[in-house]
């Protein structure tokens, strides 16, 4: 639960130092929606991650808030739940408040997965709000 917890604090706050220390050399983010978003799908690898996802989440979305509401953890696997709120910057669409969800894998000490939940409705409508 620390190493996860430490994962998503770093994911929240755009800490990349962290994240990259945190992620395995396999690591595998995924993000389910409206592929028409260039950030949805699955990145492989770390570098791929760090290379070509995180730079296009960031130039499409910017975060507006971010609470954490739920941890749950089992195993080598912990859940958070919580909700945000973000800015879509090529079209200045708002999503509103929703909810999301993150599953994270981790095993001896690295994060493996990230597989993330959210209302892709509501980030697709902001992010085609100029169309």
């Amino acid at each position: 639960m620390q190493t996860a917890e430490a994962f998503l604090t770093a994911a929240g706050t755009g800490d990349m130092a962290t994240l990259q220390g945190l992620m395995a050399d396999d690591f595998v983010w995924r993000n389910e929606g409206d592929k028409a978003l260039p950030w949805i799908g699955t990145w492989e690898g770390k570098d791929t991650v760090l290379t070509a996802f995180l730079p296009a989440f960031g130039a499409g979305l910017t975060t507006t808030s971010w609470t954490t509401d739920y941890a749950m953890a089992a195993g080598n696997q912990a859940v958070f739940i919580g909700t945000m709120s973000a800015t879509a910057n090529a079209s200045g669409g708002e999503t509103g408040t929703f909810s999301w969800a993150v599953r994270v894998h981790v095993e001896d000490g690295f994060v493996k997965s990230w597989n993330w939940f959210e209302d892709s409705y509501a980030v697709s409508k902001a992010y085609h709000a100029a169309e």
